[in-house]
């Protein structure tokens, strides 16, 4: 730092500076030899958003010895909210990855309830038509637009016919250079065939895991595959390294719905057979459970109670799927012999093939052998949700909120 001396008298020619301690402003100025003037120049020193300006040091009058250095903060015009642009301060938090959804005809409503549940999500459009030979003539509109896009496929298998479309599109999005790849398929649809009992029977769970398995790897790597309650968990071996299956249930909701009625502390939970025992228990623990079985007697397989005590209680069956809902009937009647006093079921993927859902009735109170006091299901299966809308006993817990959610991992 430059330095301008004024000297008076040539005895003074090397005067000693202060030594700054704790003696009074008085002593420091008699122990100079009287210097007309010390001065500094003004030179501004910045580092780290921090200014100093140091101006001068005059003994010839009094100072202000507490603060000779004022310090200023000074702010980057880069962290100025204003200089931030718009589109920016209303997108979705740094740490939230954006997704292009994608979706079938069958799964548009859904779709919109997944995208409704973030900001981070983009829905996208695919043009269905057909050829005049009945076979598929698809187009993805602005393919190049989801270059570097985080891209997903909300599907719907519900018929064959429909899984060789879709699978074409499931195909094709991976190889438009997109960072990562998912495929959300709430209902995968083989799950039930998924073990041979006679020399000659054909396990076509595996072989849809064969196919999924094989979906061409995006930039990012293997497809990521979202489905929920898959008929056993065994089926997680199916897959092969190619697909990174991850495995989510429906079971939430109905606990959170659980929790919302007026006799939620008088709730039991009774399971059709061992099987939904126990793929269910371990996330139902905290409830009473009643656990039922298939025995034969003679020519025929009727269902008794294993185990538990449905007396008095509300009485919740849970499984996975439900196709003609015999089972399902079956363990309502014995139930109810046993003492329930309400009956309800759930299931995550409500099938009902051939309007099958047209055989629960309500109980409209006091007959819970002859009708469930509520029927909770998802919108897994998307043409059951629009056959059974605003039909009691039924009653829909979306996967919106679940979808969402997996879509960030």
């Amino acid at each position: 730092m430059a330095a301008t001396r004024q000297l008076r008298s040539p005895s003074t020619q090397n005067p000693k500076l202060p030594h700054f301690h704790s003696h009074s402003h008085s002593h420091v100025l008699e122990s100079l030899s009287r210097p007309s003037e010390i001065k500094f120049s003004k030179k501004k020193i910045r580092s780290h958003g921090i200014r100093c300006d140091i101006t001068s040091f005059d003994f010839d009058k009094p100072q202000n010895w507490a603060d000779p250095i004022r310090l200023m903060h000074t702010s980057s015009p880069s962290h100025s909210s204003s200089s931030v642009p718009m589109a920016a301060r209303n997108s979705p938090p740094k740490n939230m990855k954006k997704v292009c959804l994608f979706y079938c005809a069958e799964t548009k409503a859904l779709a919109e309830r997944v995208a409704a549940e973030s900001d981070a999500i983009e829905l996208r459009g695919i043009t269905w038509r057909t050829f005049d030979d009945g076979f598929p003539n698809l187009f993805i509109p602005n393919a190049q637009g989801i270059r570097g896009q985080h891209v997903a496929f909300l599907a719907s298998f519900s018929s064959p016919g429909l899984i060789f479309e879709q699978l074409s599109v499931v195909y094709a999005l991976p190889k438009l250079f997109v960072s990562s790849f998912t495929l959300v398929l709430p209902f995968f649809p083989t799950g039930t065939s998924e073990r041979m009992e006679d020399e000659g029977d054909v396990a076509t769970a595996f072989t849809l895991a064969r196919i999924l398995s094989h979906i061409p790897i995006s930039r990012g790597g293997p497809t990521s595959l979202v489905t929920f309650d898959i008929h056993a968990l065994q089926e997680r071996f199916y897959f092969g390294d190619n697909i990174l299956p991850c495995f989510e249930s429906g079971i939430p909701l109905l606990k959170s719905r659980l929790q919302e009625l007026p006799d939620s502390d008088n709730i039991s939970i009774a399971f059709p057979d061992d099987g939904a025992w126990k793929r269910f228990h371990k996330q139902l623990q905290h409830f009473p459970t009643i656990v039922c079985a298939k025995v034969r007697e003679g020519d025929k397989r009727i269902v008794r109670i294993k185990e538990g005590d449905p007396a008095g209680r509300h009485v919740v069956i849970v499984d996975d799927l439900v196709q003609s809902g015999g089972t399902l009937i079956e363990c309502q009647r014995v139930l109810a012999a046993h003492g329930a006093t309400k009956i309800s079921a759930y299931v995550t993927h409500g099938i009902f093939p051939n309007r099958s859902w047209e055989r629960f009735e309500r109980d409209n109170g006091g007959n819970p052998e002859n009708g469930l006091t509520y029927f909770w299901i998802t919108d897994s299966c998307p043409l059951t949700v629009t056959a059974v809308k605003n039909k009691p006993p039924f009653e829909v817990l979306s996967l919106a909120g679940s979808i969402a959610a997996a879509l960030q991992i």
